[in-house]
């Protein structure tokens, strides 16, 4: 049918697209926010129960979005979906927010890689908050302009940034197991806040929503695997399963060698703990390794994010600039520009991985949340199966929903000034809309 987009051959095995999702999922967070989730947990049980609970919200989340990618297999991601399901104002709304919270999110993964490098580069007397905001912005302008070069050689990066952070993951748990001494965990945990058990559940969860996201990216999958009906819950359950299997045992080897206190204790954790088992120079190794890993994360962000403003520019939302690339490079340049001012004004505004993190999530879930809740339209307008549908329905969907919104509160009872931030640059979107329809006009 004319106009109609060509087809999509299914390539992709079941191992090929859980490794893909294990791919999306396994982020830098695991490296940082373990000593984040410690405090706020206050005991070690709790602080494993938080790990095993957000994994099985994200397992149930990584199907919603594949059944919403098999419904609606279209170009745009988080947009194109709420436009067509509710209005293209809540889909720009909600992707213009979501759109400077990704910049914040990689300026977040920036600053964790300069924490961990400053302490090599530098003398201890010399590694200041201002350093390490340089560093993490000179580390984002470098990657910007790797992938001003082009598309192929910001592909190439991804892959070596991405083997090196597994292969750091797994040395860390053989490492520990092996060589590791089991410390007593007698500590007193300097707990954040004092209070019941649940709302301490509560906060700890909101770091781990952190370190598992990605899961959503699964929506965009569903037609590059052959037989997806049958294979589809299979890869899925495999990727995320494993990403849950790696990060428990990272968490059982940091608290294997440091304790749950000296978790909590070690914002760098995974540098303390090859510190303990190696000295200066294990270190400064994996300190090394880390700031490449989050090297990685930040780049892969900055690959996909000029996509989504391709197709807010196709609906008239922005700039016809942001649909045009560059035929020798095939870079969105307009794109990338754009996207690096909404890295390094945060970055530069808040200063720190903590603040960033606070920043980012409340919007995060609740987007997150909308989206998720296409799912019931898609289903109603539709009906019957569309290549992958996720079991449970519509329990399983609802359940996510009331998750997500639940830290969300939880995130807004504990960060009101940054929770009231993130809220009012999502209501700037609707202003933002209007005109820019006004101005540009519909192209869709």
């Amino acid at each position: 049918m004319a106009g109609e987009p060509p087809a999509i051959e299914a390539r992709l095995s079941t191992f090929d697209t859980a490794m893909v999702v294990f791919s999306l999922v396994v982020g830098i967070g695991i490296f940082r926010t373990p000593a984040i989730v410690a405090r706020a947990a206050g005991s070690t049980g709790l602080f494993f129960t938080a790990w095993l609970l957000a994994g099985a919200v994200s397992l149930i989340g990584a199907f919603v979005f594949a059944e919403i990618g098999a419904r609606h297999p279209r170009a745009g991601g988080y947009y194109r979906v709420v436009a067509d399901c509710y209005h293209p104002a809540l889909a720009f709304m909600l992707n213009w927010s979501q759109t400077l919270m990704q910049g914040a999110g990689a300026a977040g993964v920036a600053f964790i890689g300069a924490d961990y490098l400053a302490p090599i580069l530098l003398p201890a007397q010399d590694v200041t908050a201002h350093t390490r905001l340089v560093l993490a912005c000179a580390s984002m302008l470098l990657l910007l302009a790797v992938n001003y070069r082009g598309v192929r050689m910001g592909a190439r990066a991804q892959n070596v940034l991405s083997v090196l952070k597994i292969v750091l993951m797994a040395a860390l748990v053989i490492c520990a197991f092996v060589l590791g001494v089991h410390r007593a965990p007698e500590q007193v945990l300097p707990v954040v806040e004092r209070s019941s058990p649940l709302l301490r559940l509560a906060t700890a969860l909101v770091p781990c929503f952190y370190a598992y996201g990605g899961y959503h990216l699964t929506m965009n999958l569903g037609a590059d695997l052959k037989d997806a009906q049958r294979r589809f819950p299979l890869a899925i359950g495999a990727g995320v399963l494993t990403v849950v299997a790696l990060y428990l045992l990272l968490n059982l080897a940091y608290q294997r060698v440091l304790g749950t206190a000296g978790v909590a204790a070690a914002p760098l954790v995974a540098a303390a703990l090859t510190g303990a088992l190696f000295g200066p120079a294990g270190r400064a190794v994996v300190s090394v390794v880390v700031f490449l890993s989050a090297a990685g994360f930040v780049n892969a962000t900055i690959v996909h994010m000029p996509r989504t403003f391709y197709a807010m520019a196709e609906d008239g939302a922005l700039p016809a600039a942001f649909m045009r690339v560059n035929p020798s490079t095939q870079a969105q340049e307009a794109g990338l520009a754009f996207f690096g001012l909404t890295m390094l004004v945060p970055a530069l505004l808040l200063g720190s991985f903590a603040k960033l993190l606070d920043y980012v999530i409340l919007v995060d879930t609740v987007t997150l949340a909308v989206v998720a809740s296409t799912l019931f339209v898609l289903r109603r307008r539709a009906g019957g199966t569309a290549g992958f549908a996720m079991w449970g329905y519509p329990l399983l969907p609802a359940l996510y929903i009331l998750c997500l919104l639940a830290v969300a509160v939880r995130v807004a009872a504990l960060q009101p000034a940054l929770a009231l931030a993130g809220g009012a640059i999502l209501l700037t979107g609707w202003p933002l809309f209007r005109f820019g329809r006004r101005l540009f006009g519909a192209r869709a």
